[in-house]
């Protein structure tokens, strides 16, 4: 088990502060812009990051994830705020170095706290991404904390099965100018649209 593995916490901090940033970017006329998530917009995307921070609290207080709606609400000049305030949350409760090592229950099974910090962690990344190359903001994370998921989901995640019970789409080749969050994004099935890419948006 790598050193991320074994606490993936402050790789989950990073991403949120990077997460942060991106929020704060997005302009008011792009609430409505399409995403690579087809079901999502941007305003939509934003209320979804939200809420998987917010249902990660829920899993290690051992509560119904259900609870939490799958894309939270907000105004639109208060998102920045909104995912603060479920990043605070979600620390209070995941603070506790105990909770790495006990077991937590999520609607895709029972395991050590720490993987689900690291499907928290893909997410945010990944969801960061496609909201980042859908308003024309910067899509790379640092590059070792991406590199350092992108790791830790070759394993998690293998190329194969995907689709059905496993709800990613097939590897996407990456391009030779990819950035490491892009790879992993192309990793989880996302592929950039050429009017997405940076710039161009």
């Amino acid at each position: 088990m790598t050193t991320a593995q074994h606490d993936p916490r402050p790789l989950f901090r990073s991403a949120l502060e990077w997460a942060g940033d991106l929020f704060a970017g997005v302009r008011p006329e792009q609430m409505t812009d399409p995403t690579p998530c087809p079901e999502f917009d941007v305003r939509t995307l934003l209320g979804h990051l939200a809420s998987t921070v917010d249902r990660g609290r829920v899993i290690g207080m051992g509560g119904d994830v259900h609870s939490v709606p799958e894309v939270l609400s907000s105004p639109d000049d208060a998102w920045p705020g909104t995912l603060d305030a479920v990043t605070t949350r979600y620390w209070e409760v995941w603070d506790d170095d105990t909770l790495l090592d006990r077991p937590v229950t999520a609607p895709w099974g029972t395991f050590p706290g720490r993987a689900a910090v690291l499907v928290s962690l893909n997410e945010v990344l990944v969801h960061g991404w496609d909201l980042a190359v859908s308003t024309g903001q910067n899509p790379e994370a640092d590059p070792a904390l991406a590199r350092a998921a992108h790791e830790i989901m070759e394993r998690a995640l293998p190329a194969s099965p995907r689709g059905g019970e496993v709800p990613f789409g097939p590897v996407v080749d990456s391009t030779p100018d990819a950035g490491p969050t892009e790879r992993l994004a192309n990793w989880c099935g996302r592929v950039t649209a050429p009017w997405m890419r940076p710039g161009d948006a």
